[in-house]
């Protein structure tokens, strides 16, 4: 009789890390993500199912407990939960509301990038001015990265989360470390 083998599901890159002096990159946990849309009359009417604010202006980012929503548009936020099981109750928690929200949990994946070399790192391939007086904590923006779109959040003032899709990953990962050698220097 054959032996049955069993795969397990990983997150991608699961337990990928660098750190030199300068910069410490790893793979963030696997979280609930959803993309949020709705028209702007329609936003403050949300907080309350999403447990939380929903920011109004450009480049705002609002934390309550485990849950961020990220502006990236007049009418578009992502909304991430720490909790990977989130994205249905978030979901169910806005049926009826005229808006719309996809779970893009597994669609995306997110490098934690921290360090006094990190805003040089992430200049290396993003276009954005991200010194903390332009980019400063809390800041997000959807952006570039060499030649892919990412998430942008600026969560502590030498600390981003870097939203990608994950089959750009492995691209964003390299790109990184090449970019990570001639950080600090």
């Amino acid at each position: 009789m054959a032996d049955i083998i069993i795969a397990k599901a990983r997150p991608a890159h699961a337990g990928r890390k660098f750190a030199n002096s300068y910069v410490a990159l790893e793979t963030a946990m696997p979280c609930s993500r959803i993309s949020l849309r709705a028209a702007p009359d329609i936003a403050p009417k949300l907080a309350k199912p999403l447990g939380l604010k929903l920011p109004g202006l450009p480049k705002i980012s609002v934390t309550k407990k485990d849950r961020t929503a990220l502006w990236l548009g007049p009418d578009e936020w992502m909304v991430v939960d720490d909790d990977a099981n989130a994205a249905a109750e978030l979901i169910a928690a806005l049926d009826g509301y005229d808006c719309s929200c996809v779970d893009i949990s597994h669609r995306n994946m997110a490098v934690l990038g921290s360090g006094p070399g990190i805003e040089s790192l992430l200049s290396a391939g993003c276009p954005q001015d991200l010194s903390i007086k332009s980019f400063p904590t809390g800041a997000c923006s959807r952006t570039l990265f060499g030649k892919v779109e990412i998430v942008l959040w600026r969560y502590e003032e030498d600390a981003f989360r870097i939203e990608v899709w994950r089959s750009f990953s492995d691209y964003l990962w390299a790109y990184f470390l090449d970019a990570a050698k001639d950080t600090g220097n």
